[in-house]
């Protein structure tokens, strides 16, 4: 302990200052702890609670943005096919159309054949009312030419009926 003290009084410390300064030493150790590091560890703390919590926020937002996509590509895909689904429908419909239109066209053309011939039919039925007519004006006048005489009303009649039934077989 000899040592101890001379080397204590080589470096100039006493006795009562070192238990002094000890003392002091645990007091502002004591008061820096409560005032200063107290309140700087609990900030220090409630910052790791909080980042600790940002990072599981972080986290549950990743998941979330997950399954948002996931969602995403679903409703897209859902569209995507309704979409096809109504193009489908619109190309069908449109055939649908497209051959209601051709049908009716059809329709229309069978109805102007049917009408063109019902117009030939009728036009034929006038020449061949006319070629009657005209054969027996021929042939009363080459009757009266042949005979030298004039014909009568009733033999103008009666070859007019000869006539048509010569033609008319």
């Amino acid at each position: 302990m000899d040592v101890l003290t001379s080397l204590f009084e080589h470096f100039g410390v006493t006795w009562p200052k070192f238990i002094a300064q000890c003392i002091l030493f645990l007091f502002v150790y004591w008061a820096l702890n409560k005032f200063a590091f107290g309140p700087i560890v609990s900030v220090l703390a409630e910052r790791r609670r909080r980042i600790a919590e940002a990072q599981d926020n972080a986290e549950k937002i990743k998941q979330q943005l997950a399954e948002a996509e996931t969602r995403y590509n679903e409703i897209l895909a859902k569209a995507d096919l309704e979409a096809k689904s109504l193009i489908d429908e619109a190309r069908s419909s449109a055939e649908a159309v497209r051959e209601k239109r051709v049908q009716e066209a059809v329709a229309e053309a069978e109805g102007v054949i049917r009408k063109a011939h019902e117009a030939i039919e009728q036009d034929r039925r006038k020449m061949e009312a006319e070629v009657k007519e005209a054969m027996v004006g021929l042939v009363a006048a080459t009757a009266s030419k042949v005979t030298g005489k004039i014909l009568t009303d009733e033999d103008r009649k009666r070859l007019n009926d000869e006539t048509i039934r010569e033609i008319a077989a």
